[in-house]
This record gives C-alpha cells, structure tokens and sequence, in this order.
C-alpha cells in the first residue's frame, strides 16, 4: 500500500472512463450497441473514498451512454463527451473550490495528459501508454477494468486515514 503526503491532501480524485474504469475493450452488436466490462469492486472503494470526504468524478472524450450509465450506478459525477477534458476539470475544481494541488487525476492514455499535469497528483493505471507512465506520481499495480480504480481508492483512502 502508498502512503503519502501527497495522497492524503486529495480533496478531489478524477477518473477518466475508457481503461481505466474498463480493459479499454468495446463490445459492438450488429446493431451498433455499445457495452463494456467494469470490475464490480471498484464500487466499494468509491463509497470508501467518500467516506474520507473526497470527492470521485468521471471525465471522460468518450460520448457514450455506457459511461453516464455506469456513473449513475456508482452515483458518480459525470462529464462525458467532453472535447477538452482540462476545461472541465478546471471548471469543476473551481467550482468545488478544490485548489488543483488538492487534486488527482487517474488516466491511461495520452489525452489524459494534460489533465495529470494539471493537478497536484497523477496517476496512470498499469497498462497505461508509456508516457502516462511517465507522467504519474503513482502507477497503480492492476490494470484499467480489472480493479485499477479500487487500488486508487484504497490508496487515497487509507492515506487519509493514517494522516
């Protein structure tokens, strides 16, 4: 388990959605549905991090159903089909008046980069591209889909805890 400094001052933690809540795979059917595969337990450690007093949202390029459809569940903020994912997590810290030092972000790809330069702790997953990697304060040790949102949670959470 993570402990730092760094991990206990998040106030606000940003997800984005395609490989990091999911393997990054989508399933298509002939008639153009759209679906995806989420790890169950990702979910309690969301109600964790919530439990600590930090904030968990989606922001997502992805405009899909499917991804406003699993923040629902999770009763998670969500900000899909956003042409520029910085201006929505600016706009968002500023209206949750979280300082970006106060804040992380968890991508897997290279348009996650801006917003994990962006705030004061970024995290790539495990089977993030190469340069997410080498962008992140923290690589998680599980890949996207396959409980990599979980491990953040408990990160932050028992950071948060032991502070």
């Amino acid at each position: 388990m993570i402990r730092s400094r760094l991990l206990e001052q998040i106030r606000l933690v940003a997800f984005d959605f395609d490989g990091v809540f999911t393997d990054n795979r989508v399933m298509v059917s002939q008639d153009g549905h759209e679906s995806v595969v989420c790890w169950r337990s990702d979910g309690i450690g969301l109600s964790r991090v919530a439990k600590v007093g930090v904030e968990a949202v989606i922001v997502s390029c992805e405009d899909n159903p499917v991804v406003a459809a699993r923040a629902s569940k999770l009763g998670l903020a969500c900000y899909a089909g956003c042409d520029r994912k910085l201006d929505v997590l600016i706009a968002l810290l500023r209206e949750r008046g979280v300082s970006d030092m106060h804040a992380a972000f968890v991508g897997n790809d290279t348009p996650d980069l801006e917003c994990m330069r962006h705030v004061g702790v970024a995290i790539a997953v495990a089977d993030a591209y190469p340069e997410v990697k080498e962008a992140a304060h923290f690589v998680t040790t599980l890949p996207g889909g396959f409980g990599a949102v979980r491990e953040v949670c408990d990160w932050i959470a028992m950071a948060k805890e032991q502070a």
